[in-house]
């Protein structure tokens, strides 16, 4: 795949969606046994003793689901990789569970040109991620750094 978008090419208020992606809970206990092996992430049976009744999905693997949806966008496309320089904001509003479809909706919300180099910028967005009935599962706000056309 060439990678030739540039800080150009996104303008601010453009809203970008990607398909979507269900969880399973294979998938879930893996990641919460290597990563958050909290009881109400890892043990079916003991999470119904829990906060929410039921086993919920650690708020990281949310994140790296989002970061495989975002990876699914038009961003994924910007000419040398999209590198990010970190988070301003990141929560999680509700739980999420194993068997939740999840889809993610990047909206540009600023840019400019980077002061210690020139020839890139920095474009600021919104990544809200949804669940299966329309619902905020995450949202960030996060900023990348790209070349500029020429």
């Amino acid at each position: 795949m060439e990678r030739t978008l540039t800080f150009e090419d996104f303008e601010v208020g453009e809203v970008m969606e990607s398909p979507s992606y269900t969880v399973t809970l294979e998938e879930a206990l893996a990641f919460a046994k290597q990563y958050d092996p909290q009881y109400f992430h890892i043990d079916p049976e003991e999470a119904k003793t829990g906060p929410y009744g039921r086993l919920i999905l650690s708020g990281w693997h949310t994140a790296a689901i989002s970061m495989r949806l975002k990876a699914q966008t038009r961003l994924v496309n910007v000419k040398g990789g999209l590198l990010g320089l970190g988070l301003d904001k990141l929560r999680w509003p509700r739980a999420s569970f194993p068997g939740d479809t999840f889809r993610v909706v990047i909206t540009i919300t600023g840019k400019r040109s980077s002061q210690s180099k020139p020839s890139h910028g920095i474009v600021n967005y919104s990544m809200r991620t949804m669940n299966q009935n329309g619902e905020l599962a995450m949202e960030a706000e996060t900023a990348v750094w790209m070349p500029r056309r020429g």
